[in-house]
């Protein structure tokens, strides 16, 4: 099969692998579209280690292993790939386990697909494996008490996906932070209950101020915002978050460059590390392993029903030759709004 490696730069190269083999519990996809993310890129500079780093897969089951019930071959499904892993989704053939694995409903295309794995799940594991936030179906004692949340880049994949799920948990206000991706936005919240967004362009000073000010018009004078999605986690976004929440509360990054700030002690801090939903910790029997197996199957039926809908996406032509094309617009920051994919069985 074709495979896409991805050297530092980036630069890609196409070359010839064997197709992956499953294990008991893992599936092996024949891609259509893979999905890109900022990641993608960033991992190779950070390792200085060509790899094949794409995690997004939609396509159809080519082989299952000896312990996979819920897949056949000819299924339409997409998958969350297991971080720094062989099997990555820019080749032929890409390599995920059944439990990140999901069936693609018919009202859904491979490219709408290839959108969701990671950053949906990205958006559900910050909201409601870090931050603790009420799950849609885990209704809040009191609805009608206030909740601002306060989302930083909006209008990426993972920022857009958190604002859908916050609203299914009926969670508001909602602060979403964006620049070029503002009309966007919009269409995502709900003004009537108190949900705003405001532009980072204006500089620091002036997103925090205007979250407070958005806060204080549901909340009154004394209303404080006490949870942040930071889906950015780029440029010094942790310290506007900081300072937004007063350095109090708790907030989520989905990058680790907040670790080595000077961020207040009061501040609550984590990291919305997706690739805990692959497996355990060491002795847990329950775990981010079943968060992921729950949350990708109420994805799939949230598409049929309609609940869930994918991010904007754009396709980058050229097939896996169109790879390293797409990485250079993610690094250089041109992309707002829409996640690039991949039509991987482009000639």
């Amino acid at each position: 099969m074709k495979e896409a490696i991805i050297h530092p730069g980036p630069r890609v190269e196409i070359k010839e692998s064997p197709i992956p083999t499953p294990n008991a519990s893992q599936v092996v996809i024949k891609v259509v579209f893979s999905g890109t993310n900022p990641k993608d890129w960033k991992y190779s500079e950070w390792s200085n280690e060509p790899f094949n780093h794409g995690d997004d897969i939609a396509g159809t089951v080519h082989a299952v292993g000896s312990a996979i019930t819920e897949f056949k071959v000819g299924d339409r499904v997409a998958a969350f790939h297991e971080l720094h892993t062989p099997g990555g989704s820019f080749a032929d053939y890409a390599l995920a386990w059944g439990h990140t694995t999901f069936h693609i409903p018919k009202e859904t295309s491979f490219e709408e697909a290839s959108t969701l794995p990671l950053a949906f799940m990205t958006a559900a594991l910050g909201l409601y494996h870090y931050l603790r936030l009420p799950q849609p179906f885990v209704p809040l004692l009191n609805s009608e008490k206030p909740m601002p949340l306060l989302i930083y880049s909006g209008a990426s994949a993972v920022g857009a996906y958190a604002i859908k799920l916050a609203c299914l948990s009926n969670i508001h206000p909602i602060i979403a932070v964006a620049g070029n991706g503002i009309p966007f936005v919009q269409t995502l919240l709900d003004p009537g209950k108190g949900d705003a967004v405001v532009d980072y362009r204006l500089g620091s000073e002036a997103i925090v101020n205007g979250v407070k000010e958005a806060v204080k018009k549901v909340c009154g004078d004394n209303g404080k915002i006490e949870y942040a999605l930071d889906a950015a986690t780029y440029k010094g976004s942790w310290d506007t978050v900081s300072a937004a929440l007063d350095g109090k509360g708790a907030a989520t990054f989905v990058l680790p460059d907040y670790r080595d700030k000077d961020l207040p002690g009061t501040l609550k801090t984590s990291m919305a590390f997706v690739g805990v939903v692959h497996k355990n910790e060491e002795g847990e029997v329950m775990g981010t392993k079943e968060f992921g197996y729950v949350w990708f199957r109420l994805l799939s039926r949230g598409l049929q029903e309609g609940w869930m809908t994918s991010h904007p996406y754009e396709i980058v032509p050229g097939g896996l030759n169109g790879l390293e094309k797409a990485l250079v617009q993610l690094k250089a920051g041109k992309t707002s709004a829409k996640k690039l994919i991949i039509s991987v069985r482009e000639d």
